[in-house]
């Protein structure tokens, strides 16, 4: 009997230490789960395997993040993936398939498996596979926290000098995902500033391809203007041919690396340039390098990005 009620003391212990709002339950039992390296399900194209929590979080590191990239920026890096594919396990299944994770970056996170990295790397898969899995461990079990909660934990490419606010790209706002500073520029970011110029004729033709009742018939510098920027200098919405449009839209209409738009009208036709690369919300991958290049550990890096988060352990 004895033994019976210290068990159950422990287990109530625990049960306070990790509350149901962390969801650290199985989701297929209800058992509570107590291992630092749970089971999850990855589909990987049209194959479905079964692997550790930390397993997961090397493929992903691996495919998501150079791996010259500093030790500390992997160690963030790490833990943002971590806390992603536990928040999907225990709090936000995913709704296009059944296992806990999936490799397409339109889905989830891009992952890739022990033989794809050897042939990507080649002769120097040793060297990088070891320094992406020092990452892992040594931030083992580390994940990001808001009120209780596995956090969000979004990252992009680089911002050009702050990154953005969740509801400036999804339209909710998430207290720790807003717009802050970030030290990553055109020196230490390649294609930091990209442009693509289409002929007037081409430029009309993918416009109207998703607004036909767009007007080009007016004055050339008629055609794209009231150009409104966000705080963090990102393309808020421009009118073009008549037409209101986001800048998330553009973006996406013309293919450019990000939101941080400008037009130029010239001989050669219409010149659209973008700076940085990605939504902009949460951490940037290279300010995350920047910054541990500088002397940052990845808890300072972690929490320059999430404000407001904290960093547990299980």
């Amino acid at each position: 009997m004895k033994k019976i009620i210290v068990i159950s003391l422990i287990v109530s212990a625990i049960t306070l230490l990790f509350p149901a709002s962390f969801a650290l339950r199985e989701p297929e039992t209800g058992a509570l789960w107590y291992s630092p390296s749970p089971l999850v399900t990855l589909l990987d194209g049209e194959h479905s395997q079964s692997m550790t929590l930390e397993e997961y979080v090397v493929g992903a590191v691996a495919a998501e993040m150079p791996a010259s990239f500093e030790p500390e920026a992997l160690k963030a890096q790490a833990v943002a993936l971590r806390t992603y594919a536990m928040r999907k396990k225990y709090m936000e299944p995913s709704q296009n398939h059944e296992e806990t994770v999936c490799s397409d970056i339109g889905c989830c996170a891009a992952w890739m498996s022990e033989s794809a990295l050897r042939e990507r790397w080649g002769e120097d898969f040793d060297k990088y596979y070891s320094k992406i899995t020092a990452a892992v461990n040594d931030t083992r079990g580390v994940y990001l926290s808001y009120e209780n909660e596995m956090a969000l934990a979004v990252f992009h490419s680089s911002s050009p000098g702050r990154t953005e606010a969740s509801e400036n790209v999804w339209t909710t706002a998430v207290p720790y995902l807003v717009s802050v500073e970030t030290p990553e520029s055109a020196e230490t970011v390649p294609n930091f500033i990209t442009s693509v110029t289409l002929s007037r004729d081409d430029f009309q033709e993918v416009f109207k391809k998703q607004h036909p009742s767009a007007d080009f018939s007016g004055a050339e510098t008629d055609w794209i203007k009231g150009a409104e920027y966000l705080p963090s200098g990102r393309l808020a919405s421009v009118e073009i041919g008549g037409v209101r449009v986001t800048g998330r839209e553009v973006r996406e209409l013309f293919g450019m690396r990000s939101a941080d738009l400008s037009f130029e009208i010239g001989e050669d036709g219409i010149t659209l340039t973008s700076v940085g690369y990605g939504h902009g919300v949460g951490m940037s991958q290279y300010g995350a390098n920047v910054m541990a290049a500088s002397g940052a550990d990845y808890r300072e890096i972690l929490s320059a990005y999430y404000p407001g988060t904290e960093l547990l352990e299980i």
